[in-house]
């Protein structure tokens, strides 16, 4: 099985790449992150056509996720249930027969602006809410995985400018400490496994030719349950959908399990 998370930056101008990509990348599952439409304007039509089901929670002009699968997804949950939230950030399905069923979570995490803004406040109670979720839904699910943009980097090894950019936004000590609580819980940075070396990015800002100098973050990440690294074979970042023409500024990440 193959699993793949995508900030697509707008789906209203990204759904022909999306529809492309799945073409040449037939995954099992797809999580897609900035929607940025509301439900009822979600093109299910086009995804169906093509051969493709979709599960989705939209939101007018910003956020919005979606879970794109071979197959139906199953105990679909929107948003997290610990947690009263406006932002459509979060979407769950479980995928698989019986005892080789994965459980998804695809994410949007929040931005968080700046260390003293009240949108990183929200990000850190966000944060905590979404792990004390993933702790409920990893005790009855051991093949469990969470994906998305999680906005924020592991290290400083996850920038291309690591005396310039750390303690500033995605890079400071207590989003990290969120993210490794999530890990603790025990999971595992499924891309690390497979690429551990440095400049390895997801992300890279529109200006000032970032994507040409491999001037980027790593912020889109997959993380996996015990059971899931046991059996992963593979995990990649694919650069290609960055060179497309009005690209996305993330790129998709894909895991293979055996």
């Amino acid at each position: 099985m193959q699993f793949a998370t995508w900030n697509v930056n707008s789906l209203n101008i990204r759904l022909p790449q999306v529809i492309d990509w799945l073409a040449a990348n037939p995954v099992d599952v797809l999580a897609l992150q900035e929607l940025k439409m509301a439900d009822d304007k979600f093109p299910i039509d086009a995804f169906n056509e093509a051969g493709w089901q979709a599960v989705w929670h939209g939101q007018k002009t910003y956020n919005g996720v979606a879970l794109i699968s071979k197959q139906p997804a199953r105990d679909v949950i929107k948003n997290n249930p610990l947690f009263e939230d406006d932002h459509a950030r979060l979407i769950a399905g479980t995928f698989g027969d019986a005892d080789q069923a994965v459980r998804v979570i695809g994410g949007y995490f929040p931005n968080g602006q700046a260390p003293d803004s009240d949108k990183f406040v929200y990000k850190m109670h966000w944060m905590k809410a979404l792990r004390q979720w993933v702790a409920d839904e990893m005790s009855r699910h051991p093949r469990f995985l969470i994906m998305g943009d999680y906005n924020i980097t592991f290290g400083p090894e996850d920038t291309y400018s690591p005396e310039t950019l750390e303690g500033t936004i995605h890079c400071t000590e207590a989003e990290r400490e969120q993210l490794q609580g999530l890990v603790q819980l025990g999971l595992h940075d499924a891309l690390r496994q497979f690429a551990p070396g440095p400049k390895v990015y997801t992300w890279w800002d529109y200006r000032n030719l970032a994507f040409r100098k491999n001037q980027g973050y790593r912020i889109d990440h997959i993380l996996v349950s015990d059971a899931l690294k046991k059996v992963a074979t593979d995990c990649l970042v694919d650069k290609a959908p960055r060179k497309n023409e009005r690209p996305s500024d993330h790129t998709p990440v894909v895991l293979t399990i055996a």
